[in-house]
């Protein structure tokens, strides 16, 4: 009966503003990229509600409606927990999380040659476990970055312990899900670059990533048939797991020509050449109907066409601004857990959507990244809607800081 009343209470026009407490400027960006949303999932599933539902074309959109609802009672709640509380939370689920990807990579349900899911019992619903253990290293990292501040520049007592849960988590994300491994390690990195941790010790660590990298490319380069313009017969010992995906991505993005590129990245590219720079206008997209998951994937390349390079631009220009917010916050927030808990969490979400925007316009390889708050509702969208919840609950106890402030230098005055 009290989160009742609390939902009525958020949702009571009177006092919205009350309980909508943190950085203002986040919560507009959330309710615009919620429009979006809806207006571009409607629109991409159209044509797919239609065939499957006879005719029905709102299936997915009531669907995204109740996805945007529940998120933002995740916001609301999470934002109205003291930050502190996930500091103490942290350990946990970082130890909860291992074990779950160990039994998904083992027992999780098969799509696309990958175990990345786990369905959930009653519900139905599938849960993609390497966004909990996203959310749970950044929490974990953040609260070990905290505490090791007057030995952050030690090897064996500061950068060590740092490393280990980063190696765990990406290590096991890594066989199903590799980009998503890459750029969680990335972040990773960037969060302790800017907890002061030694610039050479990052550097070896980019070293010994790096190599496999290089190895995989040079792999992909020696066994790719140039003339016939397709993967030669791979040996029994790369045909393991999705190492022959991998080569094949890497040959798509490296040497494909434009009739030879994957199916997926050919249309994204004539949905994005179709918009131009004003767009087909909304609810007008063509490649829908031939574009592979236009409502997650793709939806970026949705949205410049019915919106045109101008709507794109926007979109790109949200990010930024939620990243420049989180900077400004982690400048103000004076205890340092909060500080790299709402970094970590908004770098991880920009970098993200930069990544599905590159990929969409052919600038990156193909990978299966969502775009936070945009692409239509899963686990991964539920998920972002708690990472943002944190930053808000960080910024809500800077603003509780600031308002003590205040009646203090009134007062000397």
């Amino acid at each position: 009966m009290n989160q009742l009343s609390d939902i009525t209470t958020l949702f009571s026009s009177s006092r919205l503003r009350e309980n909508t407490r943190g950085d203002k400027v986040i919560w507009a960006l959330v309710v615009v990229l919620s429009l979006v949303s809806l207006l571009v999932v409607y629109s991409a599933t159209n044509s797919l509600a239609y065939k499957l539902y006879k005719g029905n074309t709102f299936v997915y959109l009531f669907k995204q409606i109740l996805f945007i609802g529940a998120g933002i009672i995740i916001i609301y709640f999470a934002h109205r927990v003291n930050y502190t509380v996930y500091s103490r939370v942290a350990k946990i689920l970082f130890f909860v999380s291992i074990p779950l990807l160990f039994y998904t990579l083992k027992f999780g349900t098969n799509l696309n040659e990958a175990n990345r899911w786990i369905k959930l019992p009653v519900i139905n619903l599938t849960f993609q476990t390497s966004d909990l253990a996203k959310l749970a290293l950044f929490m974990f990292l953040s609260h070990l970055l905290s505490r090791k501040q007057d030995v952050i520049k030690d090897f064996r007592k500061g950068f060590v312990p740092l490393m280990l849960p980063v190696i765990a988590i990406c290590g096991l994300i890594a066989p199903a899900n590799l980009s998503t491994a890459l750029l969680t390690g990335a972040t990773s990195m960037l969060l302790l670059f800017i907890g002061r941790v030694r610039v050479k010790h990052i550097l070896l660590v980019a070293s010994f990533v790096i190599v496999p990298v290089i190895i995989l490319i040079g792999i992909a380069s020696a066994y790719y048939d140039q003339e016939e313009g397709k993967m030669k017969e791979l040996p029994a010992i790369l045909s393991v797991g999705r190492v022959p995906t991998w080569i094949k991505r890497v040959q798509d993005f490296r040497y494909a020509s434009k009739d030879e590129a994957p199916y997926q990245v050919q249309q994204a590219k004539i949905a994005v050449a179709k918009g131009g720079m004003l767009g087909l206008g909304p609810g007008n997209s063509e490649q829908r109907n031939f574009l592979p998951h236009p409502y997650s994937d793709f939806i970026y390349a949705i949205i410049i066409e019915e919106y045109g390079l101008l709507g794109g631009g926007f979109i790109v220009f949200i990010y930024l601004v939620f990243l420049f917010r989180s900077i400004r916050l982690f400048r103000k927030c004076p205890y340092a857990f909060g500080a790299f808990l709402s970094l970590a969490l908004s770098i991880t979400l920009v970098i993200q959507a930069m990544t599905n925007m590159a990929v969409n316009v052919g600038l990156f390889p193909v990978t299966g990244v969502t775009l936070p708050l945009v692409s239509m509702g899963g686990s991964s969208f539920l998920f972002t809607c708690l990472s943002i919840g944190i930053i808000l609950s960080v910024a809500r106890n800077v603003e509780d800081l600031e308002g003590e402030k205040e009646p203090a230098k009134t007062a000397a005055a």
